[in-house]
């Protein structure tokens, strides 16, 4: 078997011709999580209305797909920058029902996180046996890596991972050696690892770990059918009968067998194969990968179809489907069906019963109907048919030609041509329809057959037809469902705790790294589907091109409305921030507001009162009553040009200190999600509180999600030139410095993800630093450079968040 380093080398060769201009690329922790994508309405030609592909660039492996804190997360092997083949990246997705996703920031990066990112299994670890835990929320571990095992974890839901011990592998294997699969196994009480490797053949590396850290070996299942991305999984025989476990690998082909925790051992050693496609590297299907966590215990499978093709994207996932283990006439196997979500997609159904389908067009009931994306559920009697083939022509046209055509043979009892035997003189079919694939799946899913296909979707290419050939058929029952798009119901960049969907009211919408980019020649509105009356709100709004940019509340319903039913504050280019409404300016505060610069917004209603702070001062920049409007929808606002908005959030901790005065950027980018203050910035980054002291008790929680390091300023200058830091450094140290000189060292460990508690003593030119609940200072020096000055926090070379700084 040709190797997938061979396999790659030739796909880079074939796609390099469809490469757009930029080269894939690794990233910064100052740029992390990244969101490098195009704006896209997901309707190109050959785009998948209800199959997942990449927003832009490549896809290939299902990677870690799991459940967690009620969303389904796919990852997936990715190169955002270019449609071939490189410099892999895991891509992420969303779905709060399997069948909705919405693409989210890249989740591993090169440069960010060290080695080859290459495919890989998660787990949400719900009992903290890792210990990777940083709050109330299960860890999200993922597992990646060639030629040995590293592991990522994440604390916000997937949205940033931290690398555990620095990226180093917690096993090493020889090479050739990847795709780590992990799941827990409650009859030992352990979490199981199996890997693939080709050292001395084809083989299953079993691992356990009672921790996700430490990992002992234990067996090795050897195969020479079984290549890379291997899955193992258990399922019940004939739905209730006893345990069985299933091995696979990237094609499909599989085993059955018994599993004890440490070995597998398969009933029968040659292999079946689960989907009937072309299941290779260069098919349509490949890769496939079981959820983790899944609730109510199914077992939920997607897959990969590399021959899907677009102008942006390469490559897409099949639906979601169940997996089942039946017992047949010819012994125990597989099924694939889809999963009862896809349903929910439906908009349209019409159905027929005990019709009679000859090769004369007149029986055909399907005469005259049109459809794009659909769902055909059919059963056939295939015991009083005298027809030898019959099936549906798809995508058809009036001149007889069409795109696809599914047939069953009957005498050769072949469907798409693969065997299926009738069941009880009954062949049943689903066909799943969408503008660049096409599922098959017969008799509740004994057969699997994934394509990818290219549709024509032009309106005079959208004809269905069901024929028979030789004689005629009976249609037990015939299903067609229209199928609508699955894409623009989630947020990909917009952090924000309000309801969804979100809807466009004026101006155009957008998905930046940085949140949510607005366009607008005069007013645009972006609306959430939350509504309140007395809240607080608040937000980050940069200003780009735009006069203005704010945070819009008490909006009216009515979407033409919402120009003439609102408030907003705004900050304005002008030099002020303005409380409004359609017809009146209620308020005006004068302060200077510049272009490219993140500011934070929060307004606190009760009644008629309506307050608006900027930057976390301690008193509010504006202080009204009106009372014209008593309660709506909330959103956020843009005037006459671009800004990007973020964080929109209810309610929220925000970030919180008792430093009661305004926070300005010095350097870098500051927003405030719900975690508290964040600061990104390559080199050093400061926000800086107008509050000034000399002598100081001063402390705050800080976290490094990605990069190197991050701290506590005091005794600083306005622009952050000269100042006293105390930070907590990636590197293993806690460091006190000041520009031109570190002033004192502590070695420690420091961990990505994880909050420490920094506290500074500060008494004339003795400087003091305890960490975390330490009796006794780590840090204890004497330099007098600096005597009083403005209090604030750092980030050097990192993306890392703040929360709880106070000062007394």
């Amino acid at each position: 078997m040709r190797t997938r380093a061979g396999l790659l080398l030739a796909l880079v060769a074939t796609a390099a011709a469809l490469l757009p201009g930029l080269p894939a690329a690794a990233g910064t922790p100052g740029d992390y999580p990244e969101f490098p994508y195009p704006t896209t309405d997901y309707s190109e030609p050959q785009r998948g209305q209800f199959h997942f592909s990449p927003r832009a660039g490549w896809m290939n492996d299902v990677n870690a797909p799991l459940y967690h804190n009620g969303l389904y997360h796919l990852f997936f092997q990715h190169n955002p920058h270019g449609l071939g083949w490189d410099t892999m990246h895991w891509g992420h997705a969303t779905s709060p029902d399997l069948v909705h996703w919405t693409q989210q920031p890249i989740a591993l990066e090169p440069g960010v996180h060290p080695g080859d990112l290459w495919s890989g299994g998660g787990v949400v670890d719900s009992a903290n046996t890792s210990g990777f835990a940083t709050g109330p929320d299960a860890p999200i571990v993922v597992f990646t890596g060639t030629n040995g095992v590293s592991v990522a974890y994440s604390n916000d839901g997937g949205r940033t991972f931290q690398n555990h011990d620095g990226g180093r592998k917690v096993i090493s294997m020889p090479a050739n050696s990847r795709d780590p699969k992990v799941f827990w196994h409650a009859p030992t009480s352990r979490w199981v690892m199996v890997v693939w490797s080709d050292n001395g053949g084809n083989a299953a590396l079993l691992y356990t770990s009672p921790n996700l850290r430490d990992w002992t070996f234990r067996s090795r299942y050897a195969a020479d059918w079984l290549l890379e991305c291997p899955d193992l999984f258990a399922l019940p025989l004939d739905g209730t009968g006893p345990t069985k476990w299933v091995l696979t690998d990237a094609s499909g082909e599989y085993v059955v067998g018994s599993f004890d925790g440490v070995s597998f051992t398969a009933d029968q050693p040659t292999p079946q194969r689960m989907d009937q496609g072309h299941n290779s590297y260069f098919g349509t299907f490949y890769a496939g990968l079981t959820f983790e966590n899944m609730p109510g215990g199914r077992v939920v499978q997607m897959a990969w179809q590399p021959g899907n093709t677009g102008g942006g994207w390469t490559g897409n996932a099949t639906v979601p489907v169940q997996l089942g283990l039946r017992t047949y006439p010819e012994g125990v196997g597989l099924t694939r069906f889809p999963v009862a979500e896809l349903a929910s997609l439906r908009t349209g159904s019409q159905s027929w019963s005990e019709r009679t389908v000859a090769p004369d067009p007149a029986t055909d009931p399907l005469a005259g109907t049109s459809a794009d994306t659909y769902e055909l559920v059919a059963e056939f009697d295939t015991a009083s048919a005298t027809a030898t083939r019959f099936g549906f022509d798809l995508h058809a046209r009036a001149d007889g030609t069409y795109d696809r055509r599914v047939t069953y043979d009957r005498p050769a009892q072949t469907l798409y041509g693969a065997p299926l035997a009738p069941v009880g003189g009954r062949v049943r079919m689903c066909i799943l329809v969408d503008r660049g694939q096409l599922e098959i799946f017969g008799n509740d899913g004994r057969l699997s057959w994934t394509d990818n296909v290219a549709f024509d979707s032009a309106p005079t290419s959208r004809g269905i037809r069901l024929f028979a050939e030789g004689g005629a058929v009976r249609v037990v029952s015939l299903h067609l469902h229209r199928i609508g798009s699955t894409w623009g119901r989630g947020e990909s960049t917009l952090e924000s705790n309000l309801a969804g969907p979100w809807r466009a009211v004026g101006g155009t919408w957008t998905d930046v790294t940085g949140g949510k980019r607005g366009d607008a020649a005069g007013d645009g509105f972006y609306l959430s589907d939350s509504t309140g009356a007395d809240l607080s709100y608040e937000a980050d709004l940069r200003l780009e091109t735009a006069a203005a940019a704010g945070i819009t509340f008490r909006a009216s319903a009515d979407g033409s409305a919402h120009y003439t039913a609102h408030y907003t504050a705004n900050v304005d280019a002008a030099g002020l921030v303005k409380l409004w409404r359609p017809g009146r300016d209620i308020a005006v505060h004068a302060t200077p507001i510049s272009r490219g610069r993140t500011y934070h917004l929060k307004v606190v209603t009760s009644g008629a009162s309506i307050k608006v702070w900027l930057d976390h001062g301690a008193t509010p920049v504006i202080d009204a009553i009106d009372a014209t409007h008593t309660g709506g929808y909330l959103g956020v606002n843009v005037f006459a040009g671009t800004a990007v908005v973020q964080n929109a959030q209810r309610n929220a901790a925000g970030f919180r200190t008792n430093l009661a005065q305004r926070w300005n950027p010095a350097s870098g980018e500051w927003t405030v999600p719900t975690g508290g203050l964040r600061g990104r910035r390559m080199d050093n980054g400061f926000r800086l509180s107008e509050r000034t002291a000399g002598d100081l008790t001063y402390s705050g929680d800080v976290r490094v999600l990605s990069g190197r390091a991050a701290g506590l300023t005091f005794r600083a200058s306005a622009d952050g030139t000269s100042h006293y830091t105390v930070n907590i450094d990636t590197d293993g140290l806690v460091k006190l410095w000041r520009p031109g000189r570190d002033l004192a060292v502590h070695p420690t460990a420091i961990v990505a993800g994880r909050t420490y508690r920094l506290r500074v003593v500060a008494t004339g030119p003795r400087i003091q630093v305890w960490l975390d609940a330490g009796t006794g200072p780590v840090i204890d020096v004497t330099d007098g450079t600096y005597v009083a000055g403005r209090l604030g926090v750092n980030v050097f070379d990192a993306l890392a968040e703040f929360q709880d700084v106070t000062v007394g």
